[in-house]
């Protein structure tokens, strides 16, 4: 994709996956994840193998200025229903706002490139900040899966969003004027 002044997502390739294992299994954010265990180099592999030969998967490293700041998915893409849903985390260096130019690059995406009708996404109860930077694009609450996840004997609500083209059409140009760029832009 094209560079922007919120950065630019590119299609992640093997050189990318050291970085992105070390940002995988950076506490705060494999603590997130429902894969939260620290993850090894094979288990690593095996996972890319698995991402690269799938036709409904597609990684995306997300450059500001250049510099790798985080990871952009897009899974379970289903053409014939025009839907897919989606995941993100930022690198542990990541400054303020890389999250906001993250989803509004990958919304972009999803509805300018894909072609989608709706993008979805779970999130763990806990992570109240996402949740709410979810809605704050246009996401809206499609249900509480009450007590899905088990971690460590406690059960955790999974918060399940979705935004539809329309809605982000409807939503993009007041998000464009709330997305923190950098002063050295």
């Amino acid at each position: 994709m094209s560079n922007s002044i919120y950065g630019r997502l590119r299609a992640a390739t093997n050189d990318d996956l050291p970085m992105m294992r070390n940002w995988r299994n950076i506490p705060s954010v494999r603590d997130k994840m429902y894969t939260c265990h620290e993850i090894s180099e094979e288990e690593h592999q095996r996972w890319w193998a698995r991402i690269k030969s799938a036709d409904n998967q597609r990684y995306f490293i997300y450059e500001y200025q250049n510099v790798p700041m985080g990871v952009v998915s897009f899974n379970n893409i289903d053409e014939g229903n025009e839907n897919a849903s989606w995941a993100f985390y930022a690198s542990p260096d990541a400054e303020r706002g890389t999250g906001s130019r993250m989803e509004f690059l990958a919304l972009d995406y999803a509805f300018f490139e894909l072609k989608l009708h709706k993008l979805s996404c779970e999130v763990l109860d806990f992570n109240t900040t996402v949740i709410r930077l979810h809605k704050k694009f246009g996401f809206v609450e499609e249900g509480i899966l009450r007590q899905q996840y088990q971690r460590d004997g406690t059960f955790y609500d999974i918060h399940r969003l979705g935004v539809l083209a329309s809605e982000w059409i409807d939503k993009r140009n007041d998000m464009l004027a709330s997305i923190p760029i950098s002063r050295g832009e």
